[in-house]
């Protein structure tokens, strides 16, 4: 089997890649060589700008493949760009969405693939659902071969996943722990969620590849693992080896005084969802998430004590913190003193 990766520098798609080479599928990765990339032996790595069509077109010239998968695909334009580019060069594109596209405010705790698409909050999600409803169409007007697959909240040996953290410098939450600086947990820290290793994503995500019976469908790959909030929290301090300092602030108020990060939370992590897999699990049998979260953050937390390098803190981030952990605390003692 012969697949294209565009992009694959990142967190879920590294894993992708890796167990595909592991299962025998000749892989090519597509990308702009601005990420040091270190695919596994036998990996075919083209550097080329997927925007730039021209360039795109050369060095693809003469390919076909047997699936596409689309990483760094964000808004309308990018799909109208892989329409042109692998219209009858593809029996199977895969574009990689999000479930944070699924219906905010939630209406049910339990998302499945028919749970709405709909999110006022988050200008990411938006354009998730835009690319979709335009890939949709080309399916039932040209018989484009698209499967849509949202991942949700993911994470992996280089990357600690919570709701309020540096997505680029991510070990500094747990800076903040290993100092004894609070932490933020949005709402009560008791809403249910799913974060999910990469390397189950990646079994979800590679069995689609051959199932053409999956074109026109969704499908969202997550693990089965539910916790709140302060599990997340409490079980990540663990492997750091410190206990946490836990400040739950209501996520309106973050978001109120830390404008970016509304999306990302009213948009999706500040409210309960738990993800039926059953979809899944029917196309790809075999699909199975088995890293619990204990022991896949205790890998990542190896990962990133094995070089002090790796362990970048994002200042912006922690002074913003500062200021909000600040405002939230003086508000709420002036509100004691006025209650009493």
């Amino acid at each position: 089997m012969k697949v294209l990766f565009i992009g694959g520098t990142g967190i879920i798609s590294t894993a992708s890649t890796r167990l595909a080479v592991e299962r025998g599928i000749h892989v090519t990765l597509l990308n702009r060589g601005r990420h040091p990339a270190h695919p596994p032996e036998g990996v075919n790595v083209v550097t080329a700008d997927i925007d730039d069509a021209a360039a795109a077109s050369r060095a693809l010239a003469g390919e076909s493949f047997d699936a596409v998968v689309d990483w760094v695909a964000f808004e309308p334009a990018h799909i109208e760009r892989d329409l042109a580019l692998f219209r009858g060069r593809t029996r199977h594109y895969l574009f990689i969405s999000s479930a944070s596209a699924y219906q905010k405010p939630v209406t049910d705790y339990l998302i499945t693939e028919s749970t709405p698409l709909a999110n006022p909050y988050w200008d990411y999600a938006q354009k998730k659902i835009a690319c979709e409803e335009r890939l949709l169409r080309a399916y039932r007007e040209e018989g484009f071969p698209m499967t849509v697959v949202r991942p949700s909240l993911t994470y992996g040996e280089t990357q600690i996943a919570l709701a309020i953290n540096s997505w680029a410098q991510s070990y500094t939450v747990v800076d903040r722990m290993r100092r004894g600086k609070k932490v933020i947990v949005p709402g009560d820290g008791s809403s249910l969620w799913v974060i999910t290793h990469n390397t189950d994503f990646a079994k979800g995500l590679v069995g689609l590849l051959a199932r053409e019976q999956s074109i026109g469908h969704a499908f969202h790959i997550t693990s089965d693992e539910v916790m709140c909030w302060d599990q997340w929290y409490r079980l990540t301090a663990e492997a750091a080896g410190v206990e946490p300092q836990l400040l739950h602030i209501p996520s309106d108020f973050i978001a109120a005084c830390i404008p970016e990060a509304r999306g990302g939370l009213l948009g999706d992590k500040a409210v309960s969802v738990v993800f039926d897999n059953t979809k899944i699990k029917r196309f790809v049998p075999d699909y199975c998430a088995t890293m619990p979260f204990t022991r896949g953050i205790r890998q990542t937390m190896a990962w990133f004590d094995a070089d002090p390098a790796r362990c970048q803190i994002d200042d912006a981030a922690n002074a913003r913190w500062d200021k909000l952990i600040a405002a939230y605390e003086d508000g709420l003692e002036k509100a004691r003193r006025r209650m009493t």
